[in-house]
C-alpha cells in the first residue's frame, strides 16, 4: 500500500482545498454505497471497521472481540478480505500452510486464534463460518461496505493520529464523510491517549455514540532492556511500534520504515540483516511483519529467522460496556430471525 500523503495528517492546507472537489465527489459516491442494506448473513456479525485510509488497529482490536465473545459462550470466527493476498477465496485460512501472498498478512494472525475465512465476497465468508460451527462472525474491516448487513458496527481510532485534516480521500484520509459514517457505528473504540483523535471523539459525542477507550500493551514485558535493537516496521504508523519499544525499555539504536502492508525484497530484506551485523544490533518487528517474511526463502528467510516480534493487545477500559453492546446486538438478533 502506497505511503499515505505528509499532508492529510496536518492542519488543512492548499493541497487540501485543491483537491475538495474531487473529495466531495467521492464522499457522495461513499455515503449513498454506505446507505445500501447488506444482505443478512446466517449467524451475527460484528464489523470492526476504521474512519480513515491506513491502520488504525483494527486486527488487534478484532482479536480482543473474539476473546469477550468466547468469554461469552460464543463460538467466534473471522470474515477478511485479506488485503494484499491473491486467493479469491472464500478460504478457510491454515496459518501453517497458507502465505500472506495468497491470503494476506491480517489473516494468517487471527487464524492463529480462530477460524478465520479470507476472500472477497464477505457473505460467502460467513455462510462458511456457520458451516463451520461458528456462531458470530467478526468482520475486519469493510464498514463502508455494504457487501453484509452488520449486526454491531464498531470504530477504531488511532487516539493519536485521530482523523487528520478531517478531508475525505484524496483531499484527506477520510473513507466517507466524518457524519455519514457515525451514523452507521454503534461505538468508537479509542486507542491511546487522546491527541488527534479528538475531533472524531467530539463528533462521536454529538451523534450520540459512544466511545470506549482502549490500550494496547506488549504481551511479553521482559527481555527488552538487554539489548541494542534495530526496529523495522511495514505498517500504517510505523512510530507505534517504535514508541511501544521504548516504553518498554528497550534501547532502540535504529528504525527503518516501510509502506503498510509491504512485501519485503531480497535486497531490503539483506540490507536489514547487513545493517544489524555491522552495528551489533538485534532486530526486532510487528507480528504483520513477520507473517509477510514466514515461507519466503533466500535473505528474506534468514530475516524472518533473526528477527524477534513484539505482539502486542489491546485491552478495553471498560470491557463491560462493549460486552452490553454485543449482548444487545445478537439479542436483536434473535428477536429478528
Amino acid at each position: 500500500m502506497p505511503e499515505a500523503p505528509a499532508f492529510w495528517w496536518r492542519e488543512r492546507g492548499l493541497a487540501g482545498h485543491a483537491l475538495s472537489p474531487l473529495a466531495a465527489l467521492y464522499g457522495a459516491v461513499a455515503a449513498r454505497r454506505m446507505r445500501r442494506p447488506g444482505p443478512r448473513a446466517p449467524i451475527p456479525v460484528i464489523c470492526v471497521g476504521d474512519l480513515t485510509v491506513g491502520g488504525a488497529g483494527k486486527t488487534p482490536t478484532a482479536l480482543a472481540i473474539a476473546d469477550l465473545c468466547r468469554q461469552m459462550g460464543r463460538r467466534p470466527g473471522f470474515i477478511t478480505r485479506g488485503y494484499g493476498g491473491g486467493e479469491p477465496g472464500p478460504v478457510l485460512v491454515d496459518a501453517s500452510c497458507h502465505s500472506a501472498a495468497e491470503v494476506g498478512d491480517e489473516p494468517l494472525l487471527l487464524a492463529r486464534a480462530h477460524p478465520t475465512i479470507a476472500g472477497r465476497d464477505r457473505l460467502a465468508g460467513a455462510r462458511l463460518l456457520a458451516r463451520l460451527g461458528c456462531d458470530v462472525a467478526i468482520m475486519d474491516d469493510g464498514f463502508q461496505s455494504p457487501s453484509v448487513a452488520k449486526d454491531l458496527a464498531l470504530i477504531v481510532v488511532d487516539a493519536a493520529r485521530g482523523v487528520g485534516n478531517g478531508l475525505v480521500f484524496p483531499a484527506g484520509p477520510l473513507r466517507a464523510p466524518l457524519a455519514a459514517q457515525l451514523r452507521r457505528a454503534q461505538a468508537v473504540i479509542l486507542i491511546g491517549q487522546d491527541g488527534g483523535g479528538a475531533p472524531a471523539v467530539r463528533a462521536a459525542a454529538r451523534s450520540g455514540v459512544p466511545v470506549l477507550a482502549a490500550r494496547t500493551e506488549p504481551v511479553r514485558r521482559r527481555g527488552f532492556k538487554s539489548k541494542r535493537w534495530l526496529a523495522f516496521a511495514g505498517i500504517a504508523r510505523p512510530e507505534k511500534l517504535y514508541d511501544s519499544l521504548r516504553a518498554a525499555g528497550a534501547r532502540l539504536e535504529a528504525t527503518m520504515d516501510f509502506p503498510d502492508h509491504h512485501t519485503f525484497s531480497e535486497a531490503e530484506c539483506q540490507v536489514l540483516l547487513d545493517r544489524a551485523a555491522a552495528q551489533g544490533l538485534a532486530l526486532i518487528t510487528t507480528e504483520k511483519d513477520m507473517a509477510r517474511l514466514a515461507g519466503r526463502d533466500g535473505a528474506c528467510a534468514r530475516l524472518a529467522a533473526a528477527a524477534q516480534t513484539f505482539p502486542i493487545r489491546i485491552v478495553l477500559e471498560e470491557p463491560r460496556r462493549l460486552v452490553a453492546l454485543i449482548e444487545e446486538a445478537l439479542t436483536g438478533r434473535g428477536r429478528r430471525a
